[in-house]
Formats: C-alpha cells, sequence, structure tokens
C-alpha cells in the first residue's frame, strides 16, 4: 500500500496554498460569485507564487509538480472557491498537449516566454454539436502549403477571454473521426480567432468561459502538436493527467460544505439543544465525512498511481468521478443542515453546491467517466 505520509516540502506546499486561499481568495469569493468578475488580481498573485502551471518543468518555468502535490494545492485553494481554481488551473490543462507531444523545440518556444510572464491558456475541444464526443469534431484544418487552416467553433472554453494561447483540436477530416482529430497550439493574436462574450454561468462564476470561434486561422505546421491523427490520443492522454485534479477540486468543495456544516450544527438550537446533538444530523455528517475521505482518499491513490509511471486511467476516472458526486451531494446535505438559511445567498453553502455541479460536467462529464471505469473494469477479466 502506499505511504501518504507527507514529507515537509509538501507540508510547506499545502500551508502556502492554504494561506493564499484563507486570506486572498475566500475573501473576495462571494463577491466574485455575486458579480461574475473575473479577479485577474488574484490569479497573477497565485502566478507569482508558484502556484500556475504547476506541471510544468522547471526548466521551461513551471513549478514543476508531480500529480500528487498538485491535488495538494488544488484542494486548499478549492476550499476557498471553486471558481476561482478553475482559472487558476485551467494552464495544467491546456499546457498538458504540450508537454505530452510538443518537440523540445516547441517547448522551449511556446512553454518558456508563457511561463515566463503571468499569462493564461485555454483547452480547446469541445464543440456546440460534439459535447462528449471529439469523434464528431466539426473544426476543420486544412493543409495549405505548410500550413494549416483552421475553421470552426470552440464553446465553454474556461478562461478564454483572458488566454494568450489557445491548445485547439481539429480534424484534417470528418470522414476520419477519432483518426482525424489533430491538435495545435495556436496565439490569441492568429488572425480571424474571435473569442464570444463570458457566458452566464449557475456556478464557477469567478472563472471566465466562453465560445471560441477560427475563421480560415492560418497555423504554421511546426505548432501542430504531434502527428496527424494523433490529436484523439492526445486529448485522452491529457485527461487521464487532468482529471486527478478535479477530483481534488471537487474533494475542497466538499470539505468546505462539511466543515460549514458542522460548524453551523454545534450553533444552531432547536428542541433546547444544538442541532449537533440530535441523531438525524449526526448520521448526516458522518455520511458526509465518510464520502469526504474517501474521495480524498482515491484523489490520492490516483495521483500516487499517475505519479509512479502509469497511465492511470481506471484511477483518474474513478476519483474525478466519486469525488465529484460526493462534493455536490456533501453540499446538498449541508443546505439540508442549515435548512432554510442554506438556500439563502447570505450563508456559503448554496454556493458550494452551485460550484460542485460543474465538477460532474466538465473534463468528461460523469456518465462518461463511468463508461471508461466501466472499459477498464471489463479488460482485466477479458
Amino acid at each position: 500500500m502506499p505511504d501518504f505520509s507527507l514529507t515537509p516540502e509538501q507540508e510547506n506546499l499545502r500551508d502556502l496554498a492554504r494561506k493564499f486561499a484563507r486570506t486572498e481568495m475566500a475573501p473576495h469569493a462571494a463577491e466574485c460569485d455575486r458579480t461574475s468578475r473575473f479577479p485577474e488580481e488574484i490569479y497573477r498573485r497565485a502566478y507569482e507564487l508558484g502556484l500556475m502551471n504547476l506541471n510544468v518543468p522547471t526548466e521551461y518555468g513551471g513549478s514543476g509538480l508531480g500529480l500528487f502535490d498538485q491535488s495538494l494545492i488544488v484542494e486548499e485553494l478549492a476550499y476557498a472557491c471553486g471558481g476561482m481554481t478553475t482559472s487558476t488551473i485551467a494552464n495544467c490543462l491546456a499546457l498538458e498537449p504540450i508537454l505530452l507531444d510538443g518537440t523540445p523545440e516547441q517547448k522551449e518556444r511556446l512553454l518558456t516566454p508563457f511561463c515566463a510572464e503571468y499569462h493564461l491558456a485555454s483547452f480547446a475541444l469541445t464543440e456546440p454539436s460534439g459535447g462528449s464526443d471529439p469523434g464528431a469534431m466539426r473544426t476543420l484544418a486544412q493543409k495549405d502549403g505548410d500550413d494549416y487552416l483552421v475553421t470552426g467553433e470552440k464553446c465553454f472554453i474556461s478562461n478564454a477571454p483572458n488566454a494568450s494561447l489557445y491548445t485547439v483540436f481539429a480534424t484534417i477530416d470528418p470522414k476520419l473521426r477519432h483518426k482525424g482529430v489533430t491538435a495545435f497550439a495556436v496565439p490569441r493574436t492568429a488572425e480571424g480567432l474571435s473569442v464570444g462574450p463570458d457566458e452566464e454561468k449557475m456556478g464557477h462564476r469567478a472563472s471566465s468561459t466562453a465560445t471560441v470561434r477560427f475563421d480560415r486561422v492560418r497555423v504554421p505546421a511546426a505548432d501542430r502538436l504531434g502527428p496527424e491523427g494523433n490529436g484523439f490520443s492526445l486529448a485522452m492522454r491529457t485527461l487521464d493527467q487532468t482529471r486527478t485534479p478535479i477530483g481534488a477540486l471537487a474533494t475542497g468543495i466538499a470539505q468546505a460544505a462539511l466543515d460549514h456544516a458542522a460548524r453551523y450544527s454545534l450553533k444552531r438550537e432547536t428542541f433546547g439543544k444544538p442541532i449537533a446533538e440530535h441523531q438525524a444530523i449526526q448520521i448526516k455528517l458522518a455520511t458526509m465525512a465518510q464520502a469526504v475521505q474517501a474521495s480524498r482518499l482515491l484523489t490520492w491513490h490516483s495521483a500516487w498511481t499517475i505519479d509512479r509511471g502509469q497511465r492511470g486511467t481506471f484511477e483518474s476516472s474513478m476519483a474525478k468521478c466519486f469525488a465529484s458526486d460526493t462534493a455536490f451531494a456533501v453540499a446538498d446535505q449541508a443546505i439540508q443542515i442549515f435548512g432554510g438559511y442554506g438556500y439563502m445567498r447570505e450563508y456559503p453553502v448554496e454556493k458550494l453546491l452551485r460550484d460542485a455541479k460543474l465538477t460532474q460536467i466538465y473534463e468528461g462529464a460523469n456518465e462518461i467517466q463511468r463508461t471508461v471505469i466501466a472499459r477498464e473494469l471489463l479488460r482485466k477479466y477479458a
């Protein structure tokens, strides 16, 4: 069994993230949620502290952390605000394809200047008509000499209005389905690239999300990531890496909901005693605590597995799916413990429910995660 005792370095990382989350993120979380404000000053501060570009090796200017260390940081950030955490870690998702399939020249040319200053990047895979089916991709990359002309539309793209670099997936031929998908690194300055207005979302309202359109955007072959037709595999390998931190993000939300509920139960009185002394509330809190701890351990095990060099498809899908379902269920029960007050925006738990919902959807909806889990499981018996 793995030893999950934290090293002094890991304790310091977690403490740094916790201090930043509690002192710089949390005080602004409700206001940013209420007004849908993108708090760029907070993201710049996260960059300065080394809490962005966590997966990029130090030789290119990143923090060079493994998934276990990343998960420690992400859980602490999400405890304060899920939306801010999404924008803070979105670079990890967008830059992972460059780390996986980029040539040494591409990594040096694309990553070093990006990490040298505060920048945001976006992962552009999802399309309006495709959703969780990248094989149905319609964004087209037509060969034109040594370049590609990219035309199409991507939706639900995190950080899109503020990004300076997009990792874009397009197909060289829709008839090829998965075998035609190809990945490119596209700068914001590319002619023909435009970004739609910020979406009005249910939760994660401190994070910006928009549609990105490509109108014959010329992309040099030098900015293609890997060979033609390798994009689907690259996207799946990327998500194998990045699902685990989503499990950590969901765990942070769930832990916050549990903490709020437990503290409230000790102060709120009914029938002459704190509601924490009622068995019905104790059963709720015990069930919530079990699920939060299980989420954390599944996430840590997934990170440990991948950090040891395994692909971790099964483990990361399970961690993301279970932790996100837990976050929603625990936040829901926290509202129930607060009663009518939990439904009011004056109290923090209704925001946690709205933020938890997205973790069940992005980076592969949980219906897809269960399909992946079953597929990986059945391979062991075939």
